[in-house]
């Protein structure tokens, strides 16, 4: 998967309402008042079997009045440059807004596939009245509730006519690392570290790092690809903007790879923003070694780096069993390790455990701690067995797969991550009628 969809319009015309039903969940903070969605807004959405990556912009504009029109162009170019299809919502309640037209202009000119989505249709004369929508220019018209999710379905199918098959991506043979953060966590600086020559060159120059750039890499009998986000354009922009670019730069270089390499600053700990990206990586069933980096600006004790691992992996909870490296990018202290871990977790995320030794370590487990009884029914698990996906999964065959509850779950996920290596890679239980 490697789709994004961005979901531009001004603000409270309902946008977040929409992307939290995409995801079904409630991940956006939706109020009333101009300008709320500080929250980080990204997801991965599915719909008639195939997955992409959703980014409500309004996550990403600044607060005040006076900025809001220039602040707001300014995303709609970005999701312009970064999206492949673009949502453009409206409001029927309030009709055409000059707003809107300083939008619509923009995106007309883009090359880029534009849905015109009318919100807030919830009746026949809101329906009769939308049709002034008709005059922004654009083929593609949809009308909807986000709120009651009617009409969503056909603006979806639109959306998923637009990506392709699985099938049609070519696939390097090489490991494929992506370097992911936040900005100025070090992500270039790791990148040239390794390679030992400067090769993102950061320039003022306007698209001069256009996309995640991949460095083949083959020192030490160490070959592997290493995609780097870190080549924003760093022009004396908002802090804002520049984050909104790193964020759909991270989940773009997500997608291509293997194993995300999470840089994280040792001074300022992990922030929300990074456990979200960490949560989006398990999601997305990617390999994670999380990387401390400016470990050398750390004041140390006996067991600074203990506690501090303990801290993040609490905060990484459920999907704790992640390895996390110290290191410092300017001492070049620990970065070599750091990717031979990465292959490690690469090979972890490739292993195929055997049928007959699957069955044989985790029934034994099985017999040790039964699933509890619910309404009255013993579950019974009868056989065990790996799917053949791309990242670890398995098939737990019993009598009443829907009663399995998530304790249970985590006993028998930690008893696969204790008999057979799974550091750093995410795991799929599935149960099924035997």
């Amino acid at each position: 998967m490697n789709f994004t969809l961005a979901i531009t319009g001004r603000p409270n015309v309902g946008k977040s309402t929409f992307f939290n039903r995409l995801l079904e969940q409630r991940k956006a903070i939706v109020d009333d008042v101009s300008g709320v969605t500080r929250d980080r807004q990204y997801g991965v959405a599915e719909w008639a079997g195939k997955s992409f990556n959703v980014i409500d912009t309004g996550g990403f504009v600044a607060g005040s009045d006076d900025v809001f029109e220039k602040e707001i162009r300014k995303q709609v170019v970005i999701a312009i440059e970064e999206a492949n299809a673009i949502i453009f919502m409206v409001d029927a309640s309030t009709g055409i807004t000059a707003l809107d037209e300083s939008m619509a202009e923009v995106l007309r000119r883009s090359k880029k596939p534009v849905f015109l989505v009318v919100n807030k249709v919830d009746n026949h004369t809101r329906l009769m009245e939308a049709s002034e929508f008709y005059s922004l220019g654009f083929n593609d018209i949809f009308f909807l509730s986000a709120i009651s999710g009617s009409g969503s379905g056909e603006v979806l199918d639109a959306v998923a006519a637009l990506i392709p098959e699985d099938s049609e991506i070519e696939e390097s043979p090489l490991p494929k690392f992506s370097i992911i953060g936040q900005p100025n966590v070090g992500k270039s600086s790791l990148l040239n570290a390794l390679v030992g020559s400067e090769r993102t060159i950061v320039s003022d120059i306007a698209g001069t790092t256009r996309d995640s750039i991949h460095t083949h890499y083959n020192l030490f009998q160490k070959d592997f690809i290493l995609i780097d986000t870190a080549g924003i354009r760093r022009k004396a922009k908002v802090h804002e903007d520049l984050e909104f670019y790193s964020v759909i730069r991270a989940i773009k270089a997500m997608d291509e790879a293997d194993v995300c390499l999470l840089l994280i600053d040792a001074e300022k700990g992990l922030t929300a923003q990074d456990l979200s990206i960490f949560s989006l990586a398990v999601k997305k069933g990617k390999g994670i070694v999380v990387i401390v980096n400016k470990w050398d600006l750390i004041e140390k004790s006996t067991n600074t780096a203990r506690d501090f691992e303990k801290e993040l992996k609490k905060k990484f909870a459920p999907f704790s069993d992640v390895p996390i490296m110290f290191v410092s990018v300017k001492d070049k202290q620990r970065i070599f390790q750091s990717m031979e871990m990465a292959l490690k977790v690469y090979e972890n995320r490739q292993k195929k455990v055997s049928t007959s030794k699957l069955n044989d370590v985790m029934l034994k487990a099985v017999e040790a701690y039964h699933a509890p009884v619910v309404r009255g029914n013993q579950i019974k698990i009868k056989y065990v067995t790996q799917l053949p996906t791309k990242t670890p999964a398995f098939a737990f065959f019993c009598n009443y797969p829907n009663d399995i509850k998530g304790p249970y779950k985590n006993y028998l996920e930690n008893k696969l991550r204790e008999n057979f290596d799974f550091t750093g890679v995410p795991l799929k239980l599935f149960f099924r009628k035997k």
